[in-house]
């Protein structure tokens, strides 16, 4: 059993290496991540310099609250069409409020620098929501997709980390301005690296409906759903423990341990370089359980965060931060993970847009909770509140914490498959979503033969990754990848296969057994003539 876990998780890891669409989208997620963070402590360490604690917390409520509301409106687009274009759409957003709030700061305008950072913290948004829909249309396998879900935690911890350098650097050397230039050029290339991409919407045009109906639609199945508002809360709680941070490391650099400014950025260092370490762990969430990874990351971030409360001193308090920092890395990349696995296609954009609502509304409510409890009870009460987030989460789920993992997967990477496929592209929602749940996949290694000319048809594959040559009586007939699909022929036509098909490369299929295949295409007139159209086109060729 456990080779076996571990067989599947190395391939998960080699068949992404090979994914070159996901990894374009991983890259540009790490610049994002790399400007995400840096601006975000650059515009605390201006404000808190201009005003203290006070103003630095209103600074961040005027960022987050907007983006709080406008988050699961716009990320009903990403049900609606392509991920692409939101994602590509808000890189841009932001790299133009990054633009703006540098040269505010040069030019000694405060308040345009706090409309611009208002600006591009808004369009930041569309990101998670986008890549969350985008994903799992570009991954081959449930495996893989939460492989790349374990290396964008990974990114998201490295990002992170580089990002308190970043800033502590260029603060050092020339101002807090300078971080927001720098993260604008960051910006502009993550959106030139998805730009180019393509890939379906995971809901038919059918199934479009209203930005504001779709929000009400993911909010009506939150409510349903007490595993998904567990899992909506924890991370909304995370985010709670996430602001109230991002405030805590200012405070605690600067008059907790009397550092000057850029240790801000040395300490929020401290808690991205934990999630560094961590990821090397997560990559064992891969074929496993998540329900008890998930409150074990939940206990250890909040542990470390009550201990900090103690004053253990400068190397105690990196070394707390750091652990703080891994238990945030496993919550997040496992939440997220199980919650792809267990919302329907259509509505994982708007589930994602509703969780970054809360996300943004988690981080504003952290950044007042810190001044408050300060201001109650000094710096400790302050760090003991922030720790017992988490907790009261948990406690508030009852007995659904220990039932995160029950019910059946939603398979997602295999509906985003088959409304990826032109043949299936119009079927209903509950018709390819019985299909996609009936899908076995088939690994071949290059040189294997998937369908012999002559045979009889028993199945239709789609193909999920690498290359499929076609040949008919030794003559080459074309080649065929990710977004294919082969063996209709025999099976519309209820005759012997008509041309032998070969791996190219080692590939990925997905196998439709006959009957089913023929239920769902004879039975959908659309699908249906859709499906002669392709076949008499192949069978033009083949002649």
């Amino acid at each position: 059993m456990g080779g076996d876990r571990s067989g599947r998780r190395r391939h998960a890891f080699s068949s992404l290496a090979g994914n070159t669409a996901l990894l374009r989208v991983l890259a540009a997620y790490l610049l994002f991540i790399l400007t995400e963070y840096a601006v975000w402590i650059a515009m605390l360490v201006f404000a808190y310099n201009r005003g203290g604690t006070a103003v630095a917390g209103l600074v961040a409520v005027a960022q987050l609250a907007p983006a709080a509301v406008v988050a699961p409106v716009a990320a009903s687009l990403a049900d609606r069409r392509s991920p692409v274009v939101m994602l590509a759409g808000g890189y841009l957003a932001q790299v133009a409020g990054m633009a703006g709030t540098a040269a505010a700061i040069g030019a000694g305008a405060p308040l345009a620098a706090y409309a611009a950072a208002v600006f591009a913290s808004t369009a930041v948004t569309t990101t998670r929501p986008a890549q969350s829909a985008l994903i799992p249309s570009l991954a081959a396998t449930p495996d893989q997709l939460t492989a790349a879900n374990v290396v964008a935690g990974w990114l998201e911890a490295a990002g992170a980390a580089a990002a308190g350098l970043l800033v502590g650097v260029l603060i050092s050397l020339a101002g807090v301005g300078s971080v927001f230039a720098a993260c604008a050029g960051l910006g502009l290339a993550a959106a030139l690296l998805v730009a180019g991409l393509r890939a379906p919407s995971l809901a038919a045009e059918t199934e479009a409906d209203t930005s504001t109906a779709g929000v009400a639609e993911g909010l009506r199945l939150a409510v349903r759903q007490p595993r998904l508002r567990l899992m909506l809360a924890l991370l909304t709680a995370d985010a709670v423990v996430v602001g109230a941070l991002d405030l805590l490391v200012v405070i605690l650099a600067l008059t907790v341990l009397g550092r000057p400014p850029s240790w801000a950025g040395y300490l929020e260092f401290a808690f991205g370089a934990g999630a560094v370490l961590a990821a090397t762990v997560s990559a064992l969430l891969v074929g496993r359980r998540l329900g008890g990874p998930i409150l074990a990351a939940a206990l250890g971030l909040s542990g470390a965060l009550a201990v900090i409360a103690f004053g253990p001193g400068l190397a105690g308090t990196v070394i707390l931060l750091a652990v703080a920092g891994a238990g945030h890395l496993l919550l997040e990349v496992a939440t997220r993970t199980l919650l792809q696995r267990s919302v329907p296609p259509r509505l994982i954009g708007r589930i994602f847009g509703v969780l970054e609502g809360f996300t943004m509304a988690g981080l504003a409510i952290g950044a007042l909770l810190v001044p408050a409890l300060a201001h109650l009870g000094g710096s400790r009460l302050a760090v003991l509140g922030v720790a017992a987030v988490l907790p009261l989460a948990a406690v508030a789920g009852g007995r659904a914490v220990f039932r995160l993992d029950a019910g059946t997967a939603v398979p997602v990477v295999e509906i985003a498959l088959l409304r990826s496929l032109p043949l299936f592209a119009e079927l209903p929602a509950p018709a390819i979503e019985g299909l996609a749940a009936a899908l076995r996949p088939v690994r071949l290694e290059a040189g294997a033969v998937l369908i012999r000319q002559g045979d009889p048809g028993d199945a239709y594959f789609a193909i999920a990754a690498g290359e499929l040559d076609a040949e008919q009586d030794g003559h080459f007939l074309g080649r065929y990848g990710r977004g294919d699909g082969v063996g209709e022929i025999a099976l519309l036509r209820a005759v012997p296969r008509t041309a032998t098909v070969t791996a190219h490369t080692a590939a990925t299929v997905y196998q439709l057994d006959r009957d089913l295949f023929l239920t769902a295409v004879l039975g959908h007139a659309p699908t249906r003539r859709q499906a002669e159209d392709i076949a008499a086109a192949r069978l033009a060729t083949d002649g």
